[in-house]
C-alpha cells in the first residue's frame, strides 16, 4: 500500500510523479505537455491530478503507425483524375 493507502495496481488518479514513472519520461516533459495543453490533465489547487483511464485513453488516440501507410492512403485518396 501507499500512503494515500491506494496499491500501485489500482491507483486510479495520479500525480506528476507517478505519470512520470508511469509513462516514463521526465516531469519537466509533463510540465511543458501540461503547458501547451497536449495532455489531458486536472488541477486542483495548486497541483495537478492525471485519470489513468483518461491517459490512457489519450496514449491510444496519439498512436503513430508508419509514415509511409497513412502517408500513400492520404495521397492516393487526395488525387484528382487528369
Amino acid at each position: 500500500m501507499t500512503p494515500g493507502g491506494f496499491s500501485k495496481e489500482s491507483k486510479e488518479v495520479m500525480d506528476i510523479k507517478e505519470l512520470s514513472t508511469y509513462l516514463g519520461i521526465g516531469k519537466s516533459k509533463i510540465y511543458n505537455l501540461i503547458r501547451l495543453k497536449k495532455i489531458p490533465a486536472s488541477r486542483i489547487g495548486r497541483q495537478y491530478r492525471f485519470s489513468k483511464e483518461v491517459v490512457d485513453a489519450w496514449l491510444k488516440e496519439k498512436i503513430i503507425t508508419r509514415p509511409e501507410e497513412p502517408q500513400i492512403s492520404l495521397f492516393q485518396s487526395k488525387e484528382k483524375p487528369a
